[in-house]
């Protein structure tokens, strides 16, 4: 797994392929950001700050105020690696983040997603 590109990839420039991905299948940014706020602990005015500095994928979760305590909740295969077992942490934060988003395109209940 590739993760020192992914490290440094700016958070803000994938930013908006999560929203893309959401909405073409009738999903909403508003559920994008509360997705990513539930799994960071990042407000909203937060979040939009760390947008706003460009900081890359290992400074967005380092600065992350808490990732939520239903995290580990979150398993099964995205982007054809099994979450459970990825051990580099940076890697295993960003893929949490990648399947919640999938969930959400493929149209799961916010509920679901938000592991409740």
């Amino acid at each position: 797994m590739a993760s020192r590109s992914i490290n440094h990839m700016i958070f803000a420039g994938v930013y908006p392929h999560y929203i893309t991905k959401v909405e073409k299948k009738n999903r909403t940014k508003a559920e994008v950001d509360e997705i990513i706020c539930w799994l960071t602990g990042y407000t909203l005015e937060s979040l939009q700050k760390q947008i706003d500095s460009k900081v890359d994928f290992e400074t967005f979760f380092e600065q992350a105020p808490q990732l939520n305590e239903n995290v580990s909740k979150i398993t099964g295969v995205i982007c054809g690696y099994r979450i459970e077992e990825i051990e580099d942490p940076l890697m295993k934060k960003v893929r949490y983040l990648d399947k919640l988003i999938d969930e959400l395109a493929k149209g799961k209940t916010m509920e679901k997603i938000l592991r409740q």
